[in-house]
């Protein structure tokens, strides 16, 4: 019998390990050492190129998180992660018979009715992801955070994007934070829990590591870099802290978590090399959409160009590819 992924973290630890975590402590300038490696690598070329931008495609959570969102620019977004790529692009690939969709759409919580209307109306099932707990600085009462993702999750989110309480970590609360992310996972009930960690807010590479391995062991279906809003997002050391915490975790556990890098992931040269540090990190296993995602709203658009330039020969202007 084959058991999701999700499932299996749900019964992770019961408890925090504080004496792991006491124990942690990141070799800095290693971490920064192997992640100029992946900067440094070639990327791969024609054909080969043009199948792995097909497979970043489908791990591609489509976001839109703008105060000046509408019903209108949901439902364009929803069309646009069934149909990521231009139909005459994919048959030109002999790929138009594969379904090809991105991962999941990710809104704010007022907008999950409206993508939830746009893809039932598109006859599609992609899933319909939430950030919630007052994302994007969680700096909200607990009690309303944990209703915002309950009011989601009615509204038909599958998926939950939470963020956590970034002084928790820098005051060393491991066990609060534990007990924090462990209320967001009952607040979920069946839906996937995706934990923000803010990277770029926790001050230390060893901290990432920490709150890491807090968030899993409270069932956190998924470790996410970034909420996009701060300064500094998805980084490749901080990738590696995280996929190093994630192998870690599987080792002791045997429960494996989803990685998802969000925030600044713009190209498709970019998109390769995320695909690349998780497939050396972790193995072909996680290149699948229930471990692995990518938190982007103009990825996609670099991505159809290049695939466009791939089968044309030319770079596309605007006029071609007008729903990127």
């Amino acid at each position: 019998m084959t058991v999701e992924p999700w499932k299996l973290t749900r019964a992770a630890l019961s408890f925090v390990d504080l004496s792991w975590i006491s124990k942690v402590q990141v070799n800095h300038a290693a971490v920064l050492r192997r992640a100029q490696q992946i900067q440094a690598r070639r990327s791969v070329k024609k054909e080969w190129q043009a199948a792995w931008l097909l497979k970043a495609v489908t791990f591609i959570d489509l976001t839109t998180l703008s105060g000046d969102d509408t019903f209108s620019n949901v439902q364009r977004l929803c069309y646009k992660a069934k149909y990521p790529i231009r139909a005459d692009l994919l048959k030109a690939l002999n790929m138009d018979d594969k379904g090809i969709t991105t991962a999941a759409v990710c809104v704010y919580p007022a907008r999950v009715c409206d993508a939830v209307k746009a893809l039932k109306a598109a006859d599609c099932s992609i899933p319909v992801a939430s950030v919630a707990t007052g994302f994007p600085t969680g700096q909200t009462h607990l009690k309303t955070r944990l209703e915002e993702i309950r009011l989601a999750v009615e509204d038909g989110a599958t998926e939950i994007d939470v963020v956590i309480n970034r002084t928790l970590v820098l005051t060393g609360q491991w066990e609060a934070l534990y007990d924090e992310v462990t209320q967001f996972r009952k607040a979920c009930g069946e839906a996937h829990l995706k934990t923000i960690l803010a990277t770029g807010e926790l001050g230390s590479l060893t901290n990432v590591y920490k709150a890491s391995l807090v968030a899993m062991m409270a069932g956190s279906d998924f470790i996410k870099t970034s909420t996009g809003k701060e300064t500094v997002n998805a980084t490749f050391p901080v990738a590696i802290v995280m996929l190093r915490a994630i192998r870690d975790f599987f080792w002791k556990t045997g429960n494996k978590v989803g990685f998802k890098p969000a925030g600044g992931i713009r190209t498709a040269k970019e998109s390769l090399a995320w695909l690349s540090l998780v497939k050396e990190e972790l193995g072909d296993e996680w290149l699948t959409p229930d471990l692995f995602r990518i938190g982007a709203s103009s990825l996609l658009s670099d991505i159809e160009r290049q695939i466009y330039h791939h089968v044309t020969g030319r770079y596309a202007a605007y006029h071609d590819l007008p729903m990127s």
